[in-house]
C-alpha cells in the first residue's frame, strides 16, 4: 500500500514536471525562436535541472514536437467541440464566431507554430507529423460539414464538403500569417470571421 503510495507521487510529480517543461519551452520559443533555445534556457525558465529535462524528453526536438503536438491537439478538439453546438442545421455565423474565437488563440502560439513548419520543410518525418495533424483539424470541419448536409447548402464551387474543408484551412492560414506581420488580432479576427463567412455562404451571410 505504501509502495503504491509513492508510486503514485512520483506520477503525479512527473506529469507535473513535464507540464511546467511544455509551458515553460512555449515562453522560450515563442519569445526566442526554436533554432536560438538551449536546453539550459528551457531548464532555467521552469525551475529544473538538465536531470528533470532528460527524464522527461530525449532532446530538444523531442520536446519541440510534444509542445506542437500538445497545443495542435487542443485547438483540433476546441474546434470539433464549437462546431458541435449546433443542431442538425449548420448557423453558419454563430459557427464561425465560435471557431475564430478558438483558432486565433495568440500570436505566440503562431509564432511557435511557424517555427514548426518551417523545421517541418526540412524533415520529412515531422513533416508527416504536421501533415496528420492538419488532416484531423480538417477532417473534424467535414466531418461537421457533412452533419450538416441536407439542411444547410454549401456553395458549389466547392465541388463537395472536402474542398469547403480544406478551403476554410487555408483561409486560416492565410490570415495568421499577415497577423504574424502586424500583430493586429482584432483586424485579423474579424476578416476570418467575414472570408469563413463568404466561403461558405452565398457571400450575404445566407446559406444557398
Amino acid at each position: 500500500m505504501v509502495a503504491e503510495q509513492v508510486t503514485r507521487r512520483v506520477t503525479r510529480r512527473r506529469v507535473r514536471t513535464r507540464a511546467n517543461l511544455l509551458d515553460a519551452a512555449f515562453e522560450v520559443f515563442a519569445a526566442k525562436g526554436f533554432g536560438r533555445v538551449s536546453i539550459e534556457e528551457v531548464c532555467d525558465a521552469a525551475g529544473y535541472s538538465r536531470g528533470a529535462f532528460y527524464s522527461n524528453f530525449a532532446s530538444l526536438d523531442e520536446l519541440f514536437f510534444a509542445l506542437y503536438r500538445q497545443r495542435a491537439d487542443l485547438i483540433a478538439e476546441q474546434v470539433t467541440d464549437a462546431l458541435a453546438l449546433d443542431g442538425p442545421a449548420l448557423d453558419v455565423p454563430e459557427s464561425v464566431d465560435r471557431v475564430t474565437e478558438v483558432l486565433l488563440l495568440d500570436v505566440e502560439w503562431l509564432l511557435v507554430k511557424t517555427d514548426f513548419l518551417v523545421h517541418a520543410a526540412r524533415d520529412p518525418d515531422v513533416a508527416q507529423s504536421l501533415l496528420e495533424h492538419r488532416e484531423r483539424l480538417r477532417a473534424a470541419i467535414a466531418d461537421r460539414l457533412a452533419r450538416a448536409t441536407g439542411h444547410t447548402a454549401l456553395p458549389a464551387v466547392f465541388d463537395g464538403i472536402d474542398g469547403a474543408a480544406r478551403a476554410v484551412v487555408a483561409a486560416y492560414d492565410g490570415v495568421t500569417t499577415q497577423l504574424l506581420l502586424d500583430k493586429d488580432v482584432d483586424s485579423a479576427r474579424a476578416w476570418l470571421k467575414q472570408l469563413l463567412t463568404a466561403l461558405l455562404t452565398d457571400g450575404s451571410g445566407t446559406p444557398e
